[in-house]
């Protein structure tokens, strides 16, 4: 779950670069979008692997 968690966390990194940098009007809207949903999935996946829930995959 912790690797999950990780590579939620690079992704949003990457497409926050891209989102806050201002590459393209079009795809920095959608790398915006893309990098708030990312540190969502991660944050949830960071707590629930450090409460211990879910498969250890």
């Amino acid at each position: 779950m912790l690797k999950w968690a990780l590579i939620f966390l690079v992704i949003s990194l990457v497409a926050g670069f891209f989102g806050f940098t201002g590459v393209s009007a079009a795809a920095a809207k959608i790398a915006k979008i893309l990098f708030f949903i990312a540190i969502a999935i991660f944050l949830i996946l960071l707590v629930l692997a450090l409460l211990g829930i879910g498969a250890a995959i």
